[in-house]
């Protein structure tokens, strides 16, 4: 290394007295005892000196040059030494010193790849600066170009001393201005030294440094005048003050820009350059960046305080008046706030006009007005959609804002007037196909800011109907108006997550918990239903926010009553059902096939990007309401055995033979869910017919008969064909003998009547009409159940029973005996005194006397069904199955479960009321009879215990 510097030096000193008289005299860089003052000096000097001539002007410019050294061209170099002096073989070395030098470089141990270099100069070797001074001596008599190196020097001492020249000349000769020829022979100079093209690049560069320098703080230092004791148009006029003064500051450097850009487009003197359009862009991207880079807030806070006054006017005077900000007191201008006598709404409109001009010239109106705009209008929007929407479920609003919308854009063409660079014609037809007023002037931007609206408009509503929307669904088909808007904002936003979120969880928080009866969760869900079809036909929302409902409707035991009694028109919260069972559209279940699949290709429309995978799209679309309910629990026999309970309970608790109402309901519900599922329900009915018509007879043959002849009691019977018929309920009843003769008597004359046939009879289902004497009053046609009937009948042998006494006369338990004389004691008829002994009443108030025709059931009879409910069901299901085991295990000594299970689906006979059991079910039960003792289970086989 040491080498190496050695030989540079010795080449250096070789050098120097060749070249020296070809140097450039204003060279100041490299140069001992010279610098940066002296070069001010001579500058100064020299400007100065040409300015004492009349007409005259001095044009200053500063070039930087990006890694000087890597400037040099080799074999140019080496040509210009040789015509100084230099001999070949010196100016030879020098080109193979510069010409394919290995570099490479190492930072903390880290060595990079080796790369080969031609131009340029070595950094940090002797001769570096020797030759760029050398490479880059230019001696002009017209051009007087002055170089240095150290750049920090430029920007603290010599640009600020330049500056300070240029304006105590303006000062001494204020307005002087350059004439054409000027430029044209400054522009001549400088492409005769090579310097024409960097014209643009020092112009851009002098740009920026007065905007440092002066004008952007002029322009912060006028914009944050004190404004304490300033009223809101003085504001404003301070507003527009600071950006005159910048317009005035920066519109001479733009009209250079775009003279020197349009003679590059000209290619005047052999000009060449980026041209007009991108020497102005990056003037306007210097401005914004050094403006606009960290604006201070008072800046936005003026320019939105006054975008949101000149809304007001121009709604105050454009609109109907109702969008204009309410004036704080009586009796002034609801556009600017102050008295009528002081109105400056005209004034503040000619200022946006003015505002506007300026910064669109300046390109900043999109960069200074849109953030105050959406503020303003995003504010108003949702504003006016709180007043107008919040809660109002039963009109349409899309019209209404849409010509709200339009009248705003009005105003937006006033603010954006310089940009709106189309006509009306250009606009875009509003979404919808809703009418658009006309704004003259309208463009591009205004095409653009339109749409923004128009969005956010769909954004916040959506989100407001999507916070309402289960109180939309509850109202609903009164909420349609709603549904319907709400699709329509719907289909522009992607906000279809974030309903189907905010849904399920008020189903789950609202509607699903134990405080809401079945009836009404059936209620909401069909409304649910409704709304959703209407809201979104693919029916995917629907079948996303639902599941929550059918999962929870699946643990309500009376889940399956609530639709049944609904389909007969017997559930209040669930009327709809009956109508949508009127409609007579077969059930079609989420896992059956549809026909639907088949139709026209062209028709097909693909589901949307949410729906369930496992779900075909027209099977989605093509379910009705009843459907769906059904296909909660994904079969039709759970419903039409609960129809046939609840058709049983009905027929039982008649008191004649009218059937028509459940005739038309088992028409119906053949159609629905088809006639071998409603086969047992016809037998049911015709059980009906077939017992009015077998009593009328019996009637008719007794009839005929003497008096003595005359049965006891008078009876008539419904009989059942108990194989069609869903089981019983069982309680032992034994009537007084006077009954059980007549039903002796009945039996005796159906059997002659039916050959082959006879009755097995249920005493405790049916109804007696009975006529109660007492000492004082007499009760007629009270209709009562057989048991309190037979407890009455009792009173007759004795007047006083004790419970115990009636139970056994009965053969009924003494609770429920107790319960059932309870109605009678509240009429008044029977007194319970100590001891537990009842007695007849013969002598009651007048109070106590009751209406003829009463039919007196208790409020424990209404509740009750006729037939066994679901658990008893089950449970004798279960024991038949139990006997089976029994059976096997005696056989076969040791089963597995998956064997007992495979057994009994063999050999247990399945039906409407006993049904298969699933392996989970018979595990549970047979672990039930093992906690009970009576199974043993060792090594995941059963048997039976030794004792049995």
């Amino acid at each position: 290394m040491m080498i190496g510097d050695l030989r540079e030096r010795w080449v250096l000193n070789h050098l120097r007295p060749l070249v020296r008289s070809s140097l450039d005299p204003l060279q100041f860089a490299y140069q001992p005892g010279i610098g940066v003052k002296d070069a001010i000096i001579y500058l100064l000097h020299r400007a100065l000196a040409h300015l004492k001539k009349p007409g005259s002007n001095v044009r200053i410019m500063f070039f930087d040059f990006s890694s000087a050294f890597n400037t040099i061209q080799p074999r140019l170099l080496r040509d210009k030494l040789e015509l100084s002096g230099v001999d070949h073989h010196m100016s030879q070395w020098i080109l193979d010193y510069l010409t394919g030098r290995p570099q490479y470089v190492r930072s903390q141990g880290c060595v990079s790849d080796t790369l080969v270099c031609s131009p340029g100069a070595p950094w940090g070797t002797v001769l570096a600066p020797f030759l760029f001074t050398a490479d880059f001596s230019i001696n002009s008599p017209r051009c007087h170009p002055q170089k240095f190196s150290d750049d920090s020097a430029i920007d603290s001492e010599y640009r600020q001393w330049t500056l300070d020249f240029v304006d105590s000349c303006h000062k001494v000769s204020p307005g002087s201005s350059v004439s054409e020829q000027s430029l044209s022979d400054s522009l001549a100079l400088l492409n005769d030294q090579g310097l024409g093209r960097l014209l643009g690049s020092w112009l851009l560069e002098t740009l920026q440094m007065r905007l440092s320098a002066c004008v952007v703080p002029e322009f912060w230092s006028g914009l944050k005048q004190p404004e304490n004791e300033m009223e809101e148009k003085d504001r404003v006029w301070v507003l527009l003050t600071a950006f005159r003064t910048l317009l005035d500051r920066l519109e001479p450097f733009l009209a250079g820009l775009e003279k020197l850009g349009a003679w590059q487009d000209e290619g005047r003197g052999g000009l060449c350059g980026p041209g007009s359009k991108a020497l102005m862009e990056r003037a306007f991207t210097t401005i914004r960046a050094l403006l606009l880079f960290s604006p201070a807030p008072v800046l936005q806070e003026r320019v939105l305080e006054f975008y949101s006054r000149t809304f007001s006017v121009y709604m105050n005077r454009e609109g109907s008046g109702e969008d204009a900000t309410e004036a704080p007191g009586g009796g002034a201008c609801r556009g600017c706030w102050v008295p009528v006598q002081q109105c400056w709404c005209q004034q503040a409109l000619e200022h946006l006009q003015e505002l506007s001009h300026i910064l669109s010239k300046l390109q900043l109106l999109e960069w200074v007005s849109s953030e105050a705009v959406t503020t303003i209008l995003h504010k108003l929007i949702e504003m006016r959609m709180e007043q107008l929407c919040r809660g109002e479920y039963e009109r349409s609003f899309l019209l209404e804002f849409q010509e709200w919308l339009e009248l705003v854009l009005g105003w937006l063409a006033k603010v954006f007037a310089s940009e709106a660079d189309g006509d009306a014609a250009s606009l875009p037809a509003a979404p919808g196909g809703l009418g658009v007023q006309v704004v003259p002037g309208g463009g591009s931007v205004l095409k653009q800011w339109r749409c923004h609206m128009h969005q956010f408009f769909c954004r916040i509503y959506v989100n407001m109907r999507i916070e309402e929307l289960f109180s939309i669904i509850r109202d609903f088909p009164e909420s349609k108006a709603a549904i319907e808007d709400l699709k329509f904002c719907l289909e522009r936003t992607n906000q279809r997550q974030q309903l189907l979120t905010s849904l399920k969880s008020a189903f789950e928080s609202r509607l699903l918990h134990p405080g809401v009866h079945t009836s009404d969760i059936l209620t909401v869900y069909i409304s649910a239903i409704k709304a959703l079809r209407e809201l979104d036909p693919s029916m995917v929302i629907l079948q996303v926010v639902s599941q929550p409902i059918r999962k929870y409707l699946r643990t309500r035991e009376d889940t399956v009553r609530q639709i049944v009694a609904g389909l007969t028109g017997d559930a209040e919260g669930c009327t709809d059902l009956a109508s949508e069972l009127s409609r007579g559209d077969p059930v079609t279940l989420e896992m059956q096939d549809s026909d639907e699949e088949g139709n026209d290709p062209e028709d097909w429309t693909p589901d949307p990007t949410d729906a369930m995978p496992d779900k075909m799209g027209s099977k989605r679309r093509s379910s009705d309401i009843i459907s769906l309910l059904v296909s909660i629990y994904g079969s039709k026999e759970i419903f039409i055995d609960e129809y046939r309970g609840v058709l049983a309970d009905r027929l039982l608790q008649q008191l004649n033979y009218n059937t028509a109402r459940e005739i038309r309901n088992v028409e119906l519900l053949k159609l629905r869910f088809g006639e071998s599922h409603m086969h047992y329900c016809e037998v049911m009915l015709k059980d009906m017919a077939d017992s009015r018509r077998i009593n009328s007879n019996i009637r008719e043959e007794e009839s005929k008969l003497s008096e003595e002849e005359q049965p006891p009691l008078p009876l008539s019977a419904i009989i059942l064909s108990s194989e069609f018929w869903p089981t019983l309920k069982e309680e032992k009843l034994e009537l007084p003998p006077v009954v059980c003769q007549a039903m002796e008597a009945y039996t005796h004359r159906y059997e002659k009547l039916k050959a082959m046939r006879t009755l097995s009879w249920k005493p405790h289902l049916g109804s007696v009409t009975v006529d109660v004497e007492l000492e004082d009053r007499v009760l007629t046609n009270l209709t009562v159940s057989p048991i309190q009937a037979a407890t009455i009948m009792y009173f007759q042998e004795k007047s006083s029973w004790t419970l115990e006494e009636l139970s056994a006369k009965l053969g009924a338990p003494k609770e429920l005996v107790h319960r059932k004389l309870a109605l009678w004691q509240q009429q008044g008829v029977l007194r319970e005194e100590a001891g537990g002994h009842f007695y007849v009443v013969e002598k009651g108030s007048s109070k106590e006397k009751l209406d003829r025709g009463v039919m007196l059931i208790d409020s424990d009879e209404e509740r009750d069904s006729n037939t066994a409910t679901q658990s008893e069901q089950r449970e004798e299901k279960l024991q038949l199955f139990w006997v089976y085991v029994q059976a096997m295990l005696t056989n076969l000594d040791t089963m597995t479960l998956e064997r007992i299970h495979t057994m009994l689906r063999m050999f247990v006979a399945t039906g409407p009321v006993v049904t298969e059991m699933d392996v989970n079910e018979l595990e549970a039960f047979l672990q039930r009879k093992v906690r009970d003792h009576q199974l043993i289970m060792s090594g995941n086989v059963y048997r039976l215990p030794k004792s049995n």
